[in-house]
């Protein structure tokens, strides 16, 4: 991948996460009212705050993604395909068990209920955004797919899990897991328009 063709997604990545965490923020603001604005500059200046904080998670997704194409990548190298297909599976499985189970049963978590809402959403997610992704390539991009979307995603989320409020992980997760989804379905038209030049 060029340097260009990698700017233009960086680009792209930036505007999706912002967007997504301008409309999150503004849903949150409606129907929980979390922020009592004391002025009109509060009212101008709280949609700027949420671009900035979407662009951030964007980042911050970014680079979970290309930490992950780096693990493939090694992953193909050191093991058969058939192998780094199974570690992969089991990893995800092994990632979203311990966001929905094993931070309440052995963290002490008393979120179970919380924690199951976000696994569950998350693995749907994930087999969507797989569907989609095997349809505009092919079956070989199951298995990878799924366990950037679960696996690399749940990683990428513990730290919000931490501060253990509702808004503050919604607030994360849903733009993260668009950039995710963003850049992985679209990753395959980028690196063909390269071969193609």
């Amino acid at each position: 991948m060029s340097l260009r063709k990698w700017s233009k997604l960086f680009l792209k990545t930036l505007l999706v996460g912002a967007v997504a965490a301008l409309i999150v923020g503004l849903i949150l603001q409606l129907f929980n009212g979390a922020i009592e604005f004391t002025g009109m500059a509060d009212l101008l200046i709280y949609p700027l705050i949420l671009l900035g904080s979407g662009a951030l998670v964007s980042v911050y997704s970014q680079m979970g993604f290309f930490a992950y194409l780096t693990l493939n990548y090694m992953g193909i190298g050191i093991f058969r395909r058939k192998t780094w297909q199974y570690i992969q599976i089991v990893l995800a499985v092994l990632a979203l068990l311990e966001l929905m189970f094993f931070r309440t049963f052995v963290g002490g978590s008393t979120s179970l209920q919380q924690d199951l809402i976000l696994g569950v959403s998350i693995l749907i997610i994930a087999v969507v955004v797989a569907y989609l992704k095997v349809k505009s390539t092919n079956a070989n991009a199951w298995i990878p797919t799924l366990f950037f979307m679960m696996a690399i995603s749940i990683v990428e989320i513990i730290g919000v899990l931490q501060i253990g409020v509702s808004n503050a992980t919604i607030f994360m997760v849903v733009p993260l897991l668009i950039c995710n989804a963003y850049q992985i379905l679209t990753l395959h038209k980028v690196t063909q328009d390269e071969k193609k030049s």
